[in-house]
């Protein structure tokens, strides 16, 4: 993943990882947690790459409840581009490098262990406070 293309796509990055921390922060989520929501979105837009239509849903409930929070962020994220360009620009696989992105953040602020939170502790301090800061497209 190129500087070049997370600078692109910052206000993607930056609505993505609030609505995981937002997530997070409502529920008794761990890292793991965060993990296989992840996991499960990328291979969801893994399989539209390849012209299927395919939604993998994590069975554990804390990482459904992350992963339809991430999802509804992506949508948002849409629906204010849209608004504010008039047009629809946001491409699928411009989501799911953001997402693998962010996917290695997890990994790598990871502590291993099972209930750990070392990833959402990364999140808390490097993030804004409000969740209602709104990231401008």
């Amino acid at each position: 993943m190129s500087e070049k293309f997370i600078r692109e796509h910052e206000p993607l990055l930056l609505s993505l990882v609030l609505g995981l921390k937002k997530a997070m922060e409502t529920g008794q989520a761990v890292d793991f947690d965060a993990r296989e929501a992840l996991e499960a979105l990328i291979r969801t837009y893994r399989t539209l790459q390849s012209g299927l239509i395919y939604e993998t849903r994590p069975q554990n409930p804390y990482a459904a409840a992350i992963q339809q929070s991430l999802r509804e962020s992506i949508e948002e994220f849409r629906k204010r581009m849209a608004e504010d360009l008039g047009m629809h620009t946001l491409r699928d696989a411009d989501i799911l490098g953001t997402l693998v992105f962010v996917q290695r953040l997890e990994i790598q602020h990871n502590n291993g262990r099972r209930r750990g939170r070392a990833f959402l502790d990364f999140l808390t301090s490097y993030l804004p406070e409000s969740p209602a800061a709104r990231v401008a497209v």
